[in-house]
């Protein structure tokens, strides 16, 4: 009987997984909504009241995005007020979703890595994950891939999808 070779672990390959990258840490999502009347109104006064009763406490060393489920039509200064409120205790603040927050610390972290170690390589980007990793971080994976990889691939090695070769 002929031995089994794994040609994959053998291979070349490069594998990139942002999942080894995610950001460890707690996300909150506040829904400033909560404290318009009936979800759509913003009365200064109240809304002010509101976030001065609020405890901020709560999102102590979290990642927390802000956003308003309705379609609620109010002024820009009422997400920087909420955000104003949580500098003291968050980790990180955007506006937006979780998706948005998550998107926005994989922009960070990956800037901050020397991709230069991947030149001339044949680089898979990891596809499946166990962790919430948004598509744009994919996207900037590739972009800051694409001037050193060899090429480029998406998924696994088993089953890579082909993005990029350099001519």
């Amino acid at each position: 009987m002929e031995e089994i070779i794994n040609k994959v672990a053998n291979s070349a390959l490069e594998v990139f997984d942002l999942e080894d990258y995610y950001p460890k840490g707690f996300r909150a999502q506040i829904d400033i909504s909560q404290w318009f009347l009936e979800g759509f109104l913003l009365k200064e006064k109240d809304f002010r009241e509101h976030l001065k009763n609020h405890d901020w406490s709560q999102y102590q060393d979290q990642y927390v995005a802000i956003n308003c489920s309705t379609d609620a039509v109010f002024p820009a200064w009422a997400s920087v007020l909420v955000a104003i409120q949580l500098a003291p205790f968050a980790k990180k603040i955007v506006n937006g979703t979780i998706e948005d927050l998550d998107s926005s610390l994989y922009e960070e972290l990956l800037s901050k890595i020397d991709f230069s170690v991947y030149a001339n390589k044949a680089v898979i980007i990891k596809g499946c994950s166990k962790k919430p990793v948004p598509i744009r971080a994919y996207i900037l994976a590739a972009h800051y891939l694409q001037p050193f990889a060899r090429s480029i691939m998406y998924g696994e090695a088993c089953s890579a999808v082909p993005l990029f070769k350099k001519k």
